[in-house]
């Protein structure tokens, strides 16, 4: 559709013709306002519109009246609940595959504090006598002396504290002129007689900043942008796909919102209108969680509280992972370990991509029989050696799948709305296999199938790691037992993954997924890596956005390709630089987990002239482990990720909001990758004295330093004085040799010299 400027057509998705047969209803004065176990319940008549471009309430048609409920929970969660698809439902649900309270959370009752109906305002607050919620019933102040323009009509006006503190409220007089409407505080819209979608709408201030909504490879500030928060296959880091949204963000006026829903939504952050955020949902529904705090990371730990925190990943899972697309034998990966051992450098997991099958891409979850002869013995041979093995698979079975005919006959994957369908809604961008279904996570008897015939095999014979890719999208003209397709598609990926996570930790111990696709929730299932960015310099910084990002949306833990997936201008069998690969390596190291991966060699030996500077910063990554385990216990404790935005520690910083090239490894780190073959770049440092990692230099901080030097083989990381950090004091192959109690403590006092590469 083109582009109108029009709210009802471009935001609202209305018929810029007119001619569907579809209605908008909006929002008029509260008529009344009660409790009810605990609740503030708000009775909202709804005024049917014209079907216009500029709206006016169409008199022929009597008013709706749907009830908003607002619950509170401690700690400093508002709920806004409101149901146009039953009327009657006044009660939103506690639990399901998204939410997982932590016993933090708890239902506080609200009640009116203060009942001044006869000057129209209405204020609810807690127990404890903070003010949560007030209604505002009055008209607004006047000076009349013309009637060119129509009276605005009524709307609702309803201010929100979380947190006792900072207000959200409804946007509620976002317009121009009466008729026309740049947002809607609260509507629902309604097609063919059948309510369909809803909106919701909080007012922006015009200095106000945005983050999170996902892996979003965008600047760290997003206002200013319209998203669909609809799953897809990114092909890539630096578009508008994305493979990981999340219905939740988070504001520079220290609240954030989660929309709990899985159906197809729009977010709009002061993009269609500067003067509010916008939410519509595919739905007709709105479930919103307003939760505020002093920080990001109260916020986030908030977030975590309703949804999940992640699980701590094991040991091994942070040494680094080794791999490309793909190995094809087991004397391939044999000659590849033993020179990683031979030549000393560190190494924790092999990882087996598409080429294990019978046929590339074929996923059967079965070795080749002739490049794979005694995979048990394969996989114990390389264990012997300190290796880990990682699978890759999908979610698809295709139809010349050993698989296909029990898939069909047992109903274990999605089924063809009509006889003739061929759709490949799971297809990959490599490969023509005719994907036939997609495996149904909704039917229990399907999961089960999925965890003990096809992954438990694999995992009682010695494989560690299974990499869920794709799940992004799957087959949209099929039937699925348990929803509809439009509302699987989204949180597809948390029943996909959770599946893979249970099955594996039940089996072999360690919780761990290697996933590419994510939806709310999916945090508890660590780890997910950053799909399939090129290799330049582009992609690298896609990928930080990304990462930075999707640590603002309640994951901890996240990875990339090193050094990017594919390469430019031949995606298969084009050249990594090795500028590129080199300072994508330094990147990997401070990052949560670090695997190398893409179309074509990925092992430093490739690259003779920097594979000497490679080995040491991956010997860096090993000394740095018992940080990284510490740090990472601590994140899945609190709101906080491994790679995260300056904004967590310098909220109140305006710098930080729209810094997305700098970030902190846990607590301690500043890290400054550089990502351009120039070797110089921009570093700033937060208030405060700063010291050099490696070198000790001393520097001040609340300023910029422009055009830095940085030698290809150093990388800017910074500490703060008093800082201490925990290293592994001997040289390792892998960390089966390690032993934690063995860490020494650095402390970054006035004599620190730095630590040596």
């Amino acid at each position: 559709m083109k582009q109108t400027n029009y709210h009802l057509f471009d935001f609202m998705d209305f018929d810029p013709a007119l001619q569907r047969d579809e209605a908008l209803w909006k929002a008029d004065r509260p008529s009344a306002v009660w409790m009810r176990d605990g609740d503030i319940c708000i009775s909202i008549p709804f005024v049917r519109q014209a079907l216009a471009a500029d709206m006016a309430a169409d008199a022929s048609e009597q008013q709706e009246e749907y009830t908003m409920v607002i619950r509170y929970y401690e700690p400093n969660i508002l709920r806004v609940f409101i149901d146009f698809e039953h009327k009657d439902n006044l009660t939103p649900v506690e639990e399901d595959d998204m939410l997982q309270y932590a016993e933090q959370i708890q239902k506080k009752p609200l009640r009116l504090c203060h009942e001044a109906e006869p000057h129209g305002h209405y204020y609810a607050c807690t127990e404890d006598g903070v003010k949560r919620l007030h209604i505002v019933q009055t008209s607004p102040d006047i000076d009349f002396w013309s009637d060119l323009q129509p009276a605005p009509q009524n709307t609702v006006d309803i201010r929100f504290y979380p947190d006792g503190k900072h207000e959200v409220r409804l946007a509620s007089y976002d317009h121009f002129s009466p008729p026309r409407y740049d947002a809607l505080p609260l509507a629902y819209c309604q097609t063919a007689g059948n309510n369909d979608r809803a909106t919701l709408s909080f007012e922006c201030l015009p200095d106000e900043c945005f983050v999170g909504t996902g892996e979003r490879f965008m600047k760290l500030d997003l206002s200013g942008q319209t998203f669909q928060l609809k799953n897809q296959d990114g092909q890539g880091v630096n578009n508008r796909r994305c493979y990981k949204n999340i219905p939740f963000y988070l504001s520079s006026r220290m609240y954030g919102t989660f929309y709990h829903t899985t159906a197809y939504s729009k977010l709009s952050l002061a993009g269609q209108s500067t003067r509010s955020i916008q939410f519509m949902s595919d739905q007709a529904q709105i479930d919103a969680f307003i939760i505020g705090g002093e920080t990001p990371e109260e916020i986030l730990r908030g977030y975590r509280m309703l949804t999940g925190f992640p699980q701590m990943p094991p040991l091994w899972s942070f040494g680094i992972w080794m791999s490309r697309m793909t190995y094809f034998s087991a004397d391939e990966v044999d000659e590849i370990c033993d020179r990683l051992r031979r030549e000393h450098y560190p190494c924790d997991v092999i990882h087996l991509d598409t080429g294990w099958f019978r046929t590339d891409w074929l996923c059967e979850w079965k070795f080749n029989p002739e490049r794979f002869p005694d995979p048990k013995a394969f996989i114990h041979r390389l264990k012997d050696k300190g290796f880990k093995v990682s699978l890759w698979q999908l979610p698809y079975i295709a139809s010349g799948a050993e698989q296909i005919g029990e898939a069909k006959a047992n109903n274990y994957i999605s089924r063809p709305t009509k006889e003739e369908d061929s759709s490949t809604g799971g297809a990959s961008n490599f490969s023509a296999l005719d994907y036939a279904g997609t495996i149904d996570f909704t039917y229990p008897k399907a999961t089960e199938w999925y965890k003990n015939s096809l992954l438990k095999p694999l995992l009682e014979m010695g494989v560690k790691c299974i990499k869920t890719d794709f799940g992004e999208n799957i087959h949209m003209d099929h039937q699925y037992h348990g929803m509809t397709p439009e509302r699987l598609n989204n949180i597809y990926a948390l029943l996909y993954q959770r599946a893979a996570y249970n099955v594996t930790k039940e089996v072999t111990g360690d919780g761990i997924v290697w996933a590419r696709s994510a939806w709310a929730g999916c945090q508890r299932y660590p780890l997910h890596w950053g799909g399939d960015s090129a290799s330049t310099w582009d992609g690298m910084a896609g990928s930080l956005k990304g990462g930075l990002h999707f640590g603002l949306s309640g994951f901890a833990f996240w990875s990339h390709d090193v050094p990017g997936f594919h390469t430019l201008p031949n995606f298969m069998n084009g050249i990594v630089q090795d500028d590129v690969y080199v300072r994508w390596t330094q990147f990997g190291v401070f990052s949560s987990h670090m695997r190398y991966h893409g179309t074509n060699k990925r092992e430093p030996w490739h690259y003779p002239n920097i594979a000497p500077i490679v080995k040491r910063w991956w010997k860096l990554r090993y000394r740095l482990l018992p940080y990284i385990a510490e740090q990472a216990e601590a994140c899945t404790k609190t709101g906080y990720p491994m790679l995260r935005a300056l904004i967590f520690h310098h909220p109140h910083d305006r710098q930080c909001w729209h810094i997305d090239d700098e970030y902190y490894f846990g607590s301690e780190f500043l890290v400054c990758p550089v990502m351009n073959s120039e070797g110089r770049r921009d570093i700033y440092l937060p208030e405060g004295l700063w010291a050099n990692f490696f070198t000790g230099q001393r520097l001040e901080g609340g300023r910029w330093y422009y055009d830095v030097e940085v030698p290809l083989e150093e990388m800017p990381v910074f500490v703060r004085p008093g800082s201490l950090i925990k290293l592994y004091p001997d040289e390792v192959d892998s960390t089966d040799e390690m032993d934690l109690s063995k860490a020494i403590t650095i402390e970054i006092t006035k004599e620190y010299k730095g630590t040596e590469l």
